[in-house]
């Protein structure tokens, strides 16, 4: 058994080609990521991985719409989007598919 803290991960990325991390994969990359009111981070895309999130505490705001606890957003390929988090302790899962490095484009 191995055990690890979320809070020793890069940005709560803990499988994926991160270091550290506790699968070191390129074909996937999940996180858990705890926000606090008012985080945000600007509108970008990816030109191949899908990304998958979901919302498990608290509420978000993505491209001006507004979701919640139980609601999974996902960003197909070039799908842009922004992200702010609405409450403190706003906790999301995310899931992209391919792990792909330098994935990451603004706008």
């Amino acid at each position: 058994m191995k055990v690890a803290k979320l809070d020793e991960m890069s940005k709560g990325w803990f499988i994926g080609n991160f270091e550290p991390s506790l699968f070191k994969t390129n074909a996937v990359e999940v996180a858990v990521k705890t926000y606090k009111k008012g985080d945000y981070e600007g509108r970008h895309h990816h030109k191949i991985a899908t990304e998958y999130t979901c919302i498990v505490s608290g509420k978000v705001r993505m491209n001006g719409k507004e979701y919640a606890a139980g609601d999974i957003i996902v960003m197909q390929p070039n799908d842009s989007t922004d992200f702010e988090a609405l409450e403190n302790n706003t906790v999301n899962v995310v899931v992209k598919l391919p792990g792909a490095n330098n994935d990451k484009y603004e706008g």
